[in-house]
């Protein structure tokens, strides 16, 4: 669901520089191909978090399947998923909090990507929005 392509560029100085061509605020780089793309999980997540900050919507990863992928962490994942939710129904976090009977600050944990939150909590939150995390497997890169 939040895997985007990225485009690997050899740097001058060797190693590559890392851009995602749906994400433009996540850029990093990386001596060789598997540190760069090591980095580039970092630079999503954090890139990605500026749209949780501003509230918009997130990007739609691009299908490039000549480009390698990289997406954020599991937890991360069912994270962005609850804000996408969220912006949809148009809730906001004040909103949500009252849904679940829990103060506004346990919600701006879930909508912190640096934050260990309990998966738990986000089934709760993402059932109070009449959704539920489905989580799949495939082969690894």
């Amino acid at each position: 669901m939040f895997e985007y392509p990225v485009l690997l560029t050899p740097a001058e100085e060797g190693g590559f520089v890392v851009t995602f061509p749906d994400v433009p605020e996540a850029i990093t780089q990386g001596e060789d191909r598997a540190d760069a793309l090591l980095h580039a999980r970092d630079a999503l997540e954090s890139a990605l978090m500026f749209y949780l900050d501003d509230w918009r919507s997130l990007p739609k990863p691009s299908v490039l399947p000549e480009f390698p992928t990289v997406s954020p962490e599991t937890l991360a994942c069912a994270k962005l998923a609850l804000f996408q939710a969220m912006l949809e129904a148009n809730v906001s976090k004040a909103n949500l909090a009252r849904r679940l009977n829990i103060d506004i600050t346990l919600v701006e944990r879930l909508m912190n990507l640096d934050h260990a939150s309990k998966i738990e909590q986000i089934d709760a939150a993402l059932a109070a929005l009449g959704k539920r995390l489905a989580v799949g497997m495939r082969e690894a890169a």
